[in-house]
């Protein structure tokens, strides 16, 4: 015969969940945080439509009409030009390492050509290896340019010459505005981070949770052995990674490839390893394999939102843009576009690759030092 229903067993066993959750801090902090941070970051860090890009202007003799478009280019909120105007040497190597997102190119003689009636042309060029990131940026330029000339023209009472310029736009390496050019490189560093993060974070976890840890210790190992044990395994998943998603990004999509094979797979090597540190470095905060999944979540899920790779880095604020400096993805992303889409060379991904070599010394620092600490 079943037992009758009992207010009193369910009571009970409603404040044993309640006590074990409370236990759990992870789990707990996981379940208030995140959502949390959801908020937050969809709420005030996104933004699909980005301000202020920088940019460089060419101008080797810049006029009254050429300072008054930059100005009113400014005014628009989407330029924020750099202080001097630079030669086309200097604004191409601003743009293959990523510092500015438009070239304008204002020619010498473009007062003299539009007083003589001419429709002279203003060139732009635009980063385009994001392709939501200038899109409403060039959208605006030519009436942008127009209405400063006249603004100019009836300042001096001169004839209104709106429409008396041309601006060409040349979207640069991704003339095509291709979306997968963009997310597929991407997709490289996100599908590394996840998994290489979440198997070595479960990998010392697993050890603790079968109770087989202290024969690990009671090896004659030291920490740093321990840690590279467990940590160097994984660059052969990461290593057959690399070749599944390069080939599907060549063979699948047609992502070009300009740059150095092996300077892109020195990079590659430089965040799986610091990707697989990072985990170990979970993996001694977490007591269970649960945990280090909840902590990687917590760590995957801005890496996603805030490097770059699913909204345009230069859309968001300030202070998101600091928290996407301190995270691996956002430099991997920087370094293996550049590689692939604009035929970067090391100079060129020099500040993205030494980015990378900090974390591996921090992540493995902070791994060995906690290693001591929790498990001796």
């Amino acid at each position: 015969m079943s037992a009758r229903f009992s207010l009193r067993r369910l009571g009970a066993l409603f404040a044993k969940e309640v006590i074990q959750m409370r236990r759990d801090r992870v789990t707990f902090a996981m379940m208030l945080f995140v959502p949390l941070m959801q908020l937050i970051l969809f709420g005030y860090a996104i933004n699909t439509d980005p301000k202020r890009l920088s940019a460089a202007l060419v101008a080797p003799s810049p006029d009254r009409y050429a300072r008054a478009i930059v100005s009113a280019l400014e005014v628009t909120d989407y330029y924020r030009f750099r202080d001097a105007p630079l030669t086309a040497a200097e604004a191409e190597t601003l743009m293959r390492r990523g510092h500015v997102s438009f070239i304008v190119t204002i020619p010498s003689d473009f007062g003299r050509r539009l007083a003589r009636g001419d429709k002279p042309q203003i060139l732009v060029e635009a980063d385009a290896t994001d392709p939501a990131a200038a899109s409403g940026a060039v959208s605006t330029l030519a009436r942008v340019a127009a209405e400063a000339i006249a603004h100019v023209n009836d300042a001096e009472n001169r004839a209104d010459a709106r429409g008396a310029v041309e601006v060409v736009v040349h979207r640069r390496y991704n003339p095509e505005a291709i979306t997968q050019y963009n997310v597929v490189p991407g997709l490289l560093g996100v599908i590394l981070q996840l998994t290489i993060v979440m198997m070595t974070a479960i990998a010392l976890t697993r050890e603790i949770e079968r109770g087989t840890m202290e024969n690990l210790l009671a090896m004659p190992a030291t920490p740093l052995e321990i840690m590279l044990g467990k940590v160097l395994p994984y660059f052969g998943v990461g290593a057959v990674q690399v070749v599944v998603i390069l080939g599907a990004a060549k063979g699948l999509f047609g992502v070009p490839f300009l740059g150095s094979l092996w300077l892109l797979l020195a990079g590659v090597m430089a965040f799986v390893f610091a990707m697989a540190l990072l985990g170990y470095t979970i993996s001694t905060f977490a007591r269970t394999q649960m945990q280090a999944m909840q902590l990687t979540f917590f760590f995957f899920l801005p890496s996603i939102l805030l490097s770059g790779f699913m909204f345009p880095f230069q859309g968001m604020p300030g202070w998101a843009r600091a928290i996407g400096e301190a995270l691996p993805l956002t430099h991997f992303l920087r370094l293996v576009r550049g590689v692939m889409l604009k035929g970067s060379t090391l100079p060129d991904v020099a500040n993205p690759f030494a980015a990378l070599l900090l974390f591996v010394v921090l992540f493995a620092a902070v791994a060995l030092l906690r290693f001591r600490r929790t498990l001796d």
